[in-house]
This record gives structure tokens, C-alpha cells and sequence, in this order.
């Protein structure tokens, strides 16, 4: 069946994007690449480069966020879920788009999204609800003494950094040792042992913040009396 030329934009604009960047591609080399006449025709189908982007990548976090869902849905019926499989719902619905070009392609752009944080306003098409809920999820089951660190955040980074690389090499037909691998590394992540420096550290920061608050709360008081 013939695409359409929304079709045909979006199929160029995920093969572009994940090749040379969301960036690295100017709205008219997109047209020629899906073979529009109309020099507009991103503007006339999506308005502007970032309402394509949620098209090119909509459809594929409807898949993986099903796919989370359904592991989200077990590890909660469950009193006390491994860190393991809570970084496996993390890595392997992400790691089973590896399996195809459209795949790859999405995990390309994810990990460049994700890399940067000026691109926060662009995550709106992965942010989805189903990674919220691992996030609340997996907080559950961490150490308190790790929430000031925001490994949660360190570990998505990996995984869609590491799946990113990945989807970017050359193909294997394999990947089940670097899925495992890389939930592995993920597992460390969030439940590596915080030390007592970086504890010291922290209480030095918190120790910092307070300070100018309860100085002025000070001043305050000693100006009403």
C-alpha cells in the first residue's frame, strides 16, 4: 500500500533523526527525503519539527509502555520485588524495539533526548505513564538514603544511553547477554551501597541550603522584637 505523505514524512523524519539528529536535519531535507513536492509540507502535516517528532515517536512508547505496563502490573502483586526485576521493567521493554530498523531508530532518538537536558521540553513523547510508575515503583523499594541522589534518573540514563549505543552498531542477531548485561549494570545502580563520603557530602549540602533560611529567620525575629 502507498504511504501517504504523512506517512512517508514520518518514516523520513525517524530514519533522519536517529542517523544524523533530531537537529541535524534541516524541514526541507525531510520533504525530499519523503518525496514532497510541497517544500511545506512539515508545516502543512505537523505545523513544526517538534509535533513531528511526537508523531515519529508516539507510536513506539504506546508499544513499549504496554509492554511496561504488563511487568509493572506482576512486580506489584508482589510484597517485595527484586531490584533486578525492577530495572528488567526499565531495560527490556525499551530493549525489545532492538529487534527491527524502526526499533533502532527509536532508540536513537530516545537516547539523544534523553543526553541533554535543553531537550527536556522535547521528552513529552517517552515521559509516559507507565515510566512514572516504575519510577514510583522502584522508590518504594530503595534505600531512603539514596533519594537525594536521584539514581532513579542516573539509571534511565543508562539504560536508554546504553540501548541507544546499541541500536547505533552494527547488527547482531543476538542480544540477550547485553539486555541481561545492562540490567546488571542498572541493578547496580540503584541499589549500590551509598558511603559514608558521599553521606557526608550530602549533609554538607543539606547543612548549606538551611543555613541562609534559618539566618534570615533570625534577623526576622530580632526585627520584631
Amino acid at each position: 500500500m502507498e504511504r501517504t505523505g504523512r506517512e512517508a514524512l514520518i518514516a523520513a523524519a525517524r530514519s533522519l533523526f536517529a542517523e544524523r539528529g533530531i537537529d541535524g536535519v534541516s524541514i526541507r531535507e525531510l520533504g525530499r527525503a519523503a518525496a514532497q513536492r510541497n517544500n511545506n509540507a512539515v508545516q502543512y502535516h505537523f505545523g513544526d519539527r517538534e509535533s513531528l517528532l511526537f508523531a515519529v515517536l508516539g507510536p513506539d512508547n504506546a508499544r513499549v509502555g504496554a509492554r511496561r505496563a504488563a511487568l509493572l502490573d506482576e512486580l506489584e502483586s508482589v510484597r517485595r520485588p527484586s531490584i533486578r526485576s525492577l530495572a528488567g521493567a526499565l531495560v527490556r521493554p525499551c530493549a525489545a524495539m532492538l529487534e527491527d530498523k524502526s526499533g533502532r531508530d527509536y532508540l536513537q532518538i530516545v537516547a539523544e533526548l534523553m543526553s541533554d537536558p535543553a531537550n527536556l521540553q522535547r521528552r513529552g513523547p517517552f515521559d509516559d505513564t507507565e515510566l512514572a510508575r516504575w519510577n514510583r515503583l522502584a522508590k518504594r523499594h530503595m534505600a531512603e538514603t539514596t533519594f537525594p541522589l536521584h539514581r532513579r534518573f542516573s539509571a534511565m540514563n543508562l539504560g536508554f544511553s546504553e540501548l541507544g549505543r546499541r541500536a547505533a552498531s552494527p547488527r547482531r542477531g543476538d542480544h540477550r547477554l547485553f539486555v541481561s548485561d545492562l540490567v546488571d549494570l542498572v541493578t547496580g545502580v540503584l541499589c549500590a551501597e551509598v558511603s559514608g563520603e558521599t553521606l557526608q557530602l550530602l549533609e554538607e549540602r543539606e547543612s548549606r541550603r538551611r543555613g541562609p533560611r534559618k539566618e534570615t529567620e533570625t534577623t526576622h525575629r530580632l526585627t520584631r522584637e
